[in-house]
C-alpha cells in the first residue's frame, strides 16, 4: 500500500465528521489487537472547545526544547493528513503513514471477519490507532493527544492519559455533544478519571460547575488555572506575559502564538508542565520560555508576509470568531478583504455577525466538502446591514483567491477564515503557485 492508496482507503470510510460514531469499544478492541501501543508511553490528553490545538503545540514545543522525545496527535490537518501525526516536531513520512495504515486496515478487517467488530472502525478511529502505533515505533517519551470531538467517547480517550487538560468550553458540535453548555461540558469533563491530574482552564460558570462535580465524583482535585497579567503586545499580536505557578514565575515571556486569547492557553500549558515535572520530566525554566516563544500553529492567526499580507484563521465557531475579531480590532489597521467559507452545521448567523462587519470587501465561497455551506446559505447568514455592493461570490476557492488578490491594495490584508478546511485549501493553492513560479525560474 502506497500513500495515495492509504489515503483513498481512509477516505472510503466516510467523512470523519459525517460518519462519526462516538464510543470507545471499537478503538479499544482495535488497539488490543495491535498490542496496546498506548501502554508503552505516558500521555497528556487535551479536551475543550477552543484552544486544544494551541495548548498541544505549545506543550510539544516546550517538551522538545527540554530534550523530551514527543509524539503529538492533532486534528484536523490543513493540507496533508500526515500533519496530524508528528514525532519530535516532524510530520510522519508518507511511507510510514502508508505502512501503518496497511497494518491497521488488515487488523481491522480481521476483527470484522472474526466477529469481534460489527463494522470497520471509522476514519478517526483508524488514524488514532495509526498515531499510537507510530509513537510506539518511535519510542516517544511522551504522547500529546488532542481530543477530536467531545471527550467521553472520543477515540483518544482510549489511551487513558494520566494527565488531562480542559481548555475553555463553548457551544459547538451541538448535534453530537448537547444543546447547552452544561451538556457539552459533561462530555468533555468525562476524560477526568480516578487518579488523573486534571488541569482546567478558565471556564464559564455553567461549565466549571459541571467539571467540578465530575472531579468530586471521581475523587480528583482539579487544578484550575487562571491567566497571568499581560505586560504588552507586539505589533503583530504576540503577547508578552508573566506566567506563574506554585513553584515558578517567569516574567516577560513573549508567546509565539498570536492573540490575547493565547494567554489563557499558555496558563493551561504552564499547569501541564508543572504536572509533568512532578512525574519526573526534567523541564527547565529555559526550556519553558524557549518552547513558548518558538511555538507555531499553522492556520491559527498565521500571517504570510507579502503585498498584500495574508492572515489565516479557522475561526470555526462563535467563540473562535470573537477571538479573531478581537485580534483584527486591535492589531490590523489597513483595509481587510475577508474570504469566508464555513460548514453548514456551524452557527453561521453568529459567526458572520461577529466577523463580516470588519470586512471592507467580502468574498463568499463554498468548499469541496460534504458539510460545506453553499453560497446561498452564507448570503442568508450574512448581516442584513452589510453593504451588498461589497460582497462577491466565488464558485471555487481558487476564484475566491483570485478575486481577493484583485481587490486588495498592497497595504491591505486578506483574511481567510470560517473553516480550517478553507484555510487548508487556500494554502494548498498558494503553495502550488509558489512551486510553479520556482519551477519556471529554474527553467529559465
Amino acid at each position: 500500500m502506497n500513500f495515495d492508496q492509504a489515503l483513498s482507503y481512509l477516505l472510503s470510510l466516510g467523512h470523519e465528521t459525517l460518519t462519526i460514531k462516538l464510543g470507545l469499544t471499537n478503538t479499544e478492541t482495535l488497539l488490543r489487537a495491535l498490542g496496546d501501543p498506548q501502554k508503552q508511553f505516558p500521555a497528556v490528553q487535551i479536551a475543550g472547545t477552543n484552544g486544544k490545538g494551541s495548548v498541544a503545540v505549545m506543550l510539544d514545543s516546550i517538551c522538545r526544547a527540554a530534550g523530551i522525545r514527543t509524539g503529538i496527535y492533532t486534528s484536523p490537518h490543513l493540507v496533508s493528513i500526515t500533519e496530524r501525526i508528528s514525532i519530535d516536531g516532524n510530520p510522519i513520512s508518507e511511507s510510514d503513514f502508508a505502512r501503518l495504515t496497511a497494518r491497521v486496515k488488515q487488523t481491522a478487517e480481521e476483527l470484522v471477519k472474526q466477529g469481534k467488530l460489527m463494522a470497520l472502525p471509522t476514519f478517526f478511529e483508524h488514524v488514532t490507532a495509526i498515531a499510537l502505533l507510530a509513537f510506539r515505533e518511535a519510542r516517544v517519551e511522551l504522547a500529546i493527544l488532542e481530543t477530536g470531538l467531545g471527550g467521553r467517547l472520543d477515540s483518544t480517550t482510549a489511551a487513558k492519559a494520566d494527565i488531562v487538560a480542559i481548555t475553555p468550553i463553548a457551544m459547538d458540535h451541538e448535534e453530537y455533544l448537547g444543546h447547552s453548555l452544561a451538556e457539552i461540558a459533561a462530555e468533555k469533563a468525562a476524560i477526568i478519571r480516578p487518579g488523573v491530574t486534571a488541569i482546567v482552564g478558565r471556564q464559564e460558570k455553567a461549565a466549571l460547575d459541571v467539571i467540578s462535580r465530575r472531579c468530586e465524583t471521581v475523587g480528583v482535585e482539579p487544578r484550575v488555572v487562571y491567566e497571568s497579567s499581560l505586560c504588552t503586545a507586539s505589533a503583530d499580536g504576540r503577547c508578552v506575559v508573566t506566567l506563574s505557578t506554585s513553584g515558578n514565575e517567569y516574567e516577560k515571556v513573549q508567546l509565539g502564538l498570536r492573540g490575547r486569547h493565547q494567554i489563557v492557553n499558555a496558563s493551561i500549558v504552564f499547569g501541564l508542565t508543572e504536572a509533568l515535572r512532578e512525574t519526573g520530566f526534567d523541564i527547565t525554566p529555559e526550556a519553558t520560555i524557549n518552547g513558548l516563544e518558538s511555538a507555531a500553529h499553522p492556520g491559527r492567526l498565521e500571517i504570510w508576509d507579502g503585498k498584500p499580507r495574508m492572515l489565516f484563521d479557522g475561526a470555526h465557531n462563535p467563540a473562535a470568531a470573537a477571538a479573531l475579531r478581537d485580534y483584527l480590532d486591535e492589531f490590523v489597521n489597513g483595509p481587510i478583504t475577508m474570504v469566508f467559507g464555513a460548514m453548514r452545521d456551524k452557527a453561521l448567523d453568529k459567526m458572520t455577525a461577529i466577523l463580516i462587519p470588519k470586512a471592507d470587501e467580502l468574498i463568499l465561497t463554498s468548499l469541496d466538502n460534504p458539510r460545506a455551506a453553499n453560497i446561498e446559505m452564507l448570503i442568508a447568514a450574512a448581516p442584513a446591514t452589510f453593504d451588498a455592493s461589497r460582497v462577491r461570490r466565488a464558485s471555487s476557492v481558487q476564484e475566491a483567491l483570485r478575486l481577493a488578490k484583485g481587490v486588495t491594495p498592497a497595504d491591505g490584508l486578506i483574511c481567510v477564515t470560517g473553516s480550517l478546511y478553507l484555510v487548508g485549501a487556500v494554502q494548498e493553492i498558494l503553495r502550488g503557485e509558489s512551486q510553479g513560479v520556482a519551477h519556471q525560474r529554474v527553467a529559465h
